[in-house]
């Protein structure tokens, strides 16, 4: 991981390409609990000495954040609606 202002963002956003990444689902029970990207970030923050940082709980993240936009195809908080 780089030093200095906005590395820690960086060396996040790279695992999405540096933008969110936007889903369609059709209904909640498509919706997955982590993904390659995310099983990435995980391996990579581990390697960097990070603790309590599996893979789901990285995509929990990655959704809060708004590396990842999972509102399903109906919701009014969906991107672009």
């Amino acid at each position: 991981m780089a030093d200095g202002p906005g590395s820690f963002d960086r060396f996040l956003w790279k695992h999405v390409g540096g933008k969110t990444i936007v889903n369609n689902w059709k209904g909640m029970s498509g919706i997955p609990v982590s993904t390659p990207e995310s099983d990435a970030m995980s391996k990579d923050l581990k390697k960097h000495g990070f603790k309590f940082v599996g893979t789901t709980i990285v995509y929990a993240f990655m959704q809060a954040s708004g590396m990842v936009d999972d509102h399903i195809s109906i919701c009014w908080r969906r991107t672009g609606l």
